[in-house]
């Protein structure tokens, strides 16, 4: 007969939900920003950008106080409303949008967006000085709560709805080095008991896991402790029972000092207060707090790296997911960390999946357009003293193809800078060296006419068609400065199509959906023979710089001609050529 086979039971599959994510948040009358609210969509990476002293740390700051509610850090001091008072028509007011993936805040908050995502609105005001109300969007009402309603917020206590949000990690430009070490340490203590919680996990299951072992050991301890006090707990309860018994007769007092309780809680594996040290391998090790503000940042993003490549190793759905708002990362870096760290920000929430990144900073080299899932937010002071936040960048709005995505890879690593056109002022996008080193030289010789003008060196026509893709997400007026090229040209006495002149119509149909002014220009056949009188085949930006230090008439007719880039109604110089079709470019290249 044959032996029966026992069937292998396989656990149930068990599909997690999505991790919670932020979506917007709208600030009003908040330190700097005033009654005209700064909204900002809010994505994988958020990079705010602008000048200085215009509210930037303040958006940071805002998140960080409404994730704060139920502690002091949540409270609003009257330095943080409008003018340093309190009107009650202006009062400091912070609205979250977070993007769900159940039904925890209850049906009347849920509201469903276009693309089928559920959506709970949140509001924060502060009528005075100190803790904030919250009220959420009754959805089913189509209505804030009101203090009437006897349900006004989703997901219930300050306590139950923050561990329902990202967590937030504030990390400021010029914290002091305590501050920054007690940064450093909290997020390296939280991968820590990240892995405890793990282990605590797995010797449910496992009972000859050290940490089974430890926590048996230490219920053994417990229950030896609380025999051999027997006798001294029997007395003290006696006496609180007889005392009890005068008062509310026929009751008496227990004292149990459950000692198999939640075991892992009695365990403190690591020193109430750990700390970092740091020196020479073979030196003397100081606290973190006397190292270099260089060294402590570097420290900081060896703590994010540590948390990221923890999460990644983690089953899905264990963490609480988390915010980093971090102030210009750039500060005390040297040039080599620099792109390090900038590789390091925009890859932590594509390792864990978990996090999601905001910062502010001044420095081009933090702005890669190439990267999916990042918004780049303008936060500037109009003319009327308000503030404005304004989403100038998203990827999947550009509709990025393939070859555009590795033309800007390619461009970003060539020019750290190139990203300088996002912090405002007028744009000229150029196709090579040879007419950004002749626009920089006359710029340079005059540089309060040009004051604010960026030239953006594409580096080929090919990268002219997806530097154009971003600035038409502006909606602000640029212009373009292309070389012209032939229809064909000639190799081994043949004759073959030339790739560049089809390029041409590319630059011509991206600039047209631009919702703003431009203006496209050719220099016919290339920047040297139409400026130049002649084309050099090596060593072109040496060239144009000689030839614009030795003769005027050529620095003048260069002048002539950003004059043209920069104002739409300015005539061009000869050797340069507006044009809307192809047809009409190349009969300029018979003139």
């Amino acid at each position: 007969m044959a032996k029966k086979v026992k069937a292998v039971e396989t656990a149930p599959e068990v599909t997690l939900e999505p991790r919670p994510r932020l979506s917007k948040l709208i600030i009003k009358n908040f330190r700097c920003i005033g009654a005209s609210p700064v909204t900002l969509d809010l994505d994988d990476i958020v990079v705010l950008v602008g000048p200085n002293n215009v509210g930037k740390s303040s958006v940071l700051k805002a998140y960080e106080v409404i994730m704060s509610e139920g502690s002091n850090a949540g409270h609003l001091a009257i330095e943080d409303f409008p003018f340093g008072k309190v009107d009650s028509g202006a009062v400091p007011e912070i609205e979250l949008h977070t993007v769900i993936y159940d039904n925890s805040p209850g049906a009347e908050w849920i509201a469903t967006t276009s693309s089928g995502e559920k959506l709970v609105r949140e509001q924060w005001r502060w009528p005075a000085p100190g803790t904030p109300v919250r009220r959420g969007f009754n959805v089913k009402e189509n209505r804030w709560a009101t203090d009437e309603d006897r349900e006004k917020v989703p997901w219930g206590a300050a306590g139950v709805a923050n561990s329902r949000r990202p967590q937030p990690h504030r990390v400021d430009a010029f914290a002091s080095p305590d501050e920054q070490a007690g940064e450093i340490v909290k997020l390296l203590m939280m991968a820590i008991k990240d892995r405890v919680k793990s282990h605590q996990e797995n010797s449910k299951e496992d009972k000859e896991s050290d940490f089974a072992k430890l926590l048996g050991g230490i219920a053994a301890l417990q229950k030896k402790i609380v025999a051999e006090s027997e006798e001294h707990i029997a007395a003290v309860q006696a006496d609180l029972s007889g005392y009890i018994g005068r008062v509310f007769p026929g009751h008496r007092v227990v004292f149990d000092a459950k000692p198999e309780d939640d075991l892992d809680k009695a365990i403190n594996l690591f020193k109430a207060n750990p700390q970092l040290l740091m020196g020479p391998e073979d030196g003397f090790l100081s606290s973190v707090g006397r190292q270099g503000s260089g060294a402590r940042r570097t420290l900081l993003w060896t703590a994010i790296r540590l948390l990221a490549e923890t999460g990644k190793k983690k089953p899905e759905g264990v963490q609480r997911p988390h915010v980093l708002l971090l102030d210009e990362p750039e500060i005390c870096l040297h040039p080599s960390a620099v792109r390090e760290a900038c590789d390091l920000l925009y890859g932590l929430p594509g390792i864990t999946g978990n996090w999601q990144v905001m910062v502010t900073t001044h420095s081009p080299c933090f702005v890669d357009f190439a990267r999916d899932h990042t918004s780049i937010v303008r936060v500037e002071r109009r003319e009327d003293g308000q503030i404005t936040g304004t989403t100038i960048f998203r990827p999947e709005r550009a509709m990025f193809d393939g070859t555009d995505k590795e033309c800007l890879k390619l461009l970003n690593l060539c020019d750290p800078y190139v990203a300088e056109f996002f912090f405002g002022g007028r744009t000229i996008i150029v196709e090579g060296d040879t007419e950004y080193t002749a626009f920089k030289h006359a710029i340079a010789a005059a540089p309060k006419k040009y004051e604010g003008v960026h030239v953006v060196r594409a580096r080929g026509k090919a990268t002219i068609v997806s530097l154009c893709k971003i600035l038409n997400q502006f909606g602000a007026p640029y212009s373009v400065l292309h070389d012209s090229d032939r229809p064909t040209y000639v190799k081994n006495e043949k004759e073959s199509a030339n790739p560049a002149w089809a390029l041409n119509d590319s630059i011509r149909i991206e600039m047209a959906k631009c919702p703003g002014p431009t203006r496209m220009v050719a220099s016919v056949p290339n920047f040297e023979g139409a400026y130049l009188g002649e084309e050099a085949k090596t060593d072109k930006p040496y060239n144009v710089l000689s030839s614009l230090k030795a003769d005027s008439a050529i620095l003048m007719t260069v002048s002539e001609l950003l004059d043209a880039l920069l104002d739409f109604d300015k005539p061009l110089p000869h050797g340069a050529v507006s044009w809307k079709n192809l047809d009409e470019l190349k009969a300029s290249l018979n003139d």
